[in-house]
């Protein structure tokens, strides 16, 4: 049977039966549904699955929480020996008393009697027995006491028991227990593309008007739903069901987007871009290098693929827009990083595991960091945040040297000041290409630039019209300038004061630059010092910064 387990539980089989653990804290993607017989379509808790499916032949699994206290889920009348039915509900009482129960039933093998296989399961450790720094809190000392005893019971295994602890993020959990070596810490991940596929066929028949459109075609399903839990479509499947609203191959992108984001709480935007490199704007030379990483990646050279890019540069020059049509040419999509820091001990960590979780069901995608010399931390946090930054920056720089997700997680930074960012954030092996983009520094750029820009607002000129407003362009043009003056000439134009020649150089002779050229010349020696490749940097912006 263990060969049809997922990676997780088949590595909790294989480390019970070896005898090397018998005491396991499962964390990450524990409050999900999961399933249990795809014959008889049946879905349950992951209590329900340890139970079923992990410990099947256990006599006796008793499982506790903080709400519903001490319950039997099997082998009621083999418990019974031992206990009347009168069980404690605080959470160092009940520990108690289920070790209590452990220690009996090794009494009974001791002098020679039937004793029982036992299972406990504790669900929501991380509540039981949170992580409270410095806190002088003698019951919660003692229950990671006796978890700990637990754990270090290497022969749990020998008296045919064995412990579960669930705690969404071993963060959370007291470090006592999270940090104790002989505690085996397995993640359980997201469901990847097999599970959701059984999850659908599971549910096919129950929420037939859902997958109408869809026809046989669960693993497609499921391969456009990677990245969601199995509770948010389970709860999908069922209420477009309900609601007689069959599910097309258009409703997948904006359907994922809502799962993974709500799924999330907040701490992520997912993005399936509609725009790709072809939409940009010059940058000729990086556009024709990212397009051969891509065609990298779609012959599965992953070797050959960086592990991360940097976008560096004047603010205003586009680097979010870049990163979105990277992402939209490759055709995977992209998690956008947001406000994940949480002033509660712990919580930020607990958030970043939450997001790696995500980021590796996914499969394929960009990460994209804007402002990352703010968000990825510093090595040496600040006396006012508790260390915060610093442990940001440590899960950070493990998660995106991670070999393994070369190919599969591509990380991008975006950054007006590439030298606030820590500089082993930024070294080959996280990241590998750094690329600077530039303002527009001469006056074709700048014309490509504005007539783009205005003939997507309907401003359309002749070419001689364009060639008189050229002197009157502004020194060094963002792409974000650009557009902030074509805005106000399609403004002009709109209102109907202005034809629009007339519009375009009234808004370049009243216009003030909205950033000092010497702000934009210091980044852009901050982004010429940054690049790896010298054939980013053109003559023209040598010459412009001399």
């Amino acid at each position: 049977m263990s060969s049809r387990l997922p990676a997780w539980s088949k590595e909790v089989v294989d480390r019970y039966s070896s005898g090397s653990a018998g005491c396991f804290v499962l964390h990450g993607n524990v409050n999900d549904r999961m399933l249990l017989d795809l014959k008889e379509a049946r879905l349950g808790t992951l209590g329900d699955y340890l139970s079923e499916v992990l410990v099947p032949r256990f006599n006796v699994v008793l499982s506790y929480d903080l709400g519903a206290g001490i319950r039997v889920e099997r082998g009621r009348e083999e418990f019974a020996k031992w206990s009347d039915g009168d069980y404690p509900l605080a959470p160092l009482a009940a520990i108690r008393f289920l070790n209590s129960y452990l220690i009996y039933v090794r009494n009974l093998q001791a002098i020679g009697a039937a004793s029982p296989k036992v299972a406990l399961i504790i669900k929501g450790a991380h509540l039981v027995c949170p992580s409270l720094p410095n806190a002088l809190n003698y019951d919660l000392h003692a229950l990671a006491n006796i978890w700990r005893a637990w754990a270090s019971e290497v022969d749990l295994p020998a008296h045919n028991e064995a412990v579960f602890l669930l705690s969404e993020s071993l963060n959370d959990l007291h470090p006592l227990v999270a940090n104790h070596p002989a505690v085996a810490e397995i993640e359980v991940p997201l469901p990847d593309q097999t599970h959701l596929t059984g999850v659908i066929s599971c549910l096919a028949k129950s929420c037939s008007v859902a997958l109408t459109e869809l026809g046989d075609r669960p693993a497609w399903a499921a391969s456009r739903l990677r990245g969601a839990t199995v509770s948010a479509v389970e709860e999908l499947l069922r209420r477009r069901h309900y609601e007689n609203k069959p599910i097309s191959e258009s409703d997948f992108g904006r359907l994922k987007k809502e799962l993974v984001e709500r799924d999330c709480g907040g701490l992520i935007e997912f993005v399936e871009p509609d725009r790709s490199l072809d939409d940009v704007i010059g940058l000729d030379g990086v556009k024709a290098w990212l397009k051969q990483d891509l065609e990298l990646w779609r012959r599965d050279e992953l070797s050959a693929m960086p592990m991360g890019y940097l976008f560096c540069g004047p603010v205003g020059t586009g680097k979010t827009y870049l990163a979105e049509c990277l992402a939209g040419s490759a055709g995977v999509p992209v998690v956008v990083l947001k406000n994940f820091r949480d002033r509660w001990v712990g919580s930020t960590e607990a958030n970043l595991e939450k997001i790696f979780s995500l980021l590796h069901a996914l499969g394929r995608c960009m990460v994209f960091v804007d402002e990352a010399d703010q968000a990825l931390g510093k090595r040496a946090g600040g006396s006012g945040d508790s260390g915060v930054s610093s442990r940001v920056y440590s899960m950070m720089a493990k998660e995106m040297s991670n070999p393994r997700n070369r190919g599969h997680i591509v990380w991008i930074l975006a950054s007006s000041r590439p030298d606030l960012i820590e500089v082993d954030l930024k070294r080959p092996g996280r990241i590998d290409v750094k690329i600077p983009i530039f303002p527009a520094v001469e006056s074709d750029e700048a014309l490509g630039l504005f007539k783009a820009l205005c003939g997507k607002r309907g401003i359309k000129m002749r070419a001689e019209e364009w060639q008189k407003l050229v002197p009157l362009f502004p020194e060094l043009v963002t792409a974000g300038g650009a557009e902030a003056l074509a805005v106000k000439a399609v403004r002009l134009v709109k209102t109907g004061s202005h034809k629009p020649e007339g519009a375009l150089l009234h808004v370049f002779e009243s216009s003030r630059p909205p950033i000092p050229v010497e702000t934009l010349k210091f980044q852009m020696r901050l982004a010429v010092d940054e690049a790896t490749e010298s054939t980013f940097i053109s003559d023209a912006v040598r010459a412009t910064l001399v």
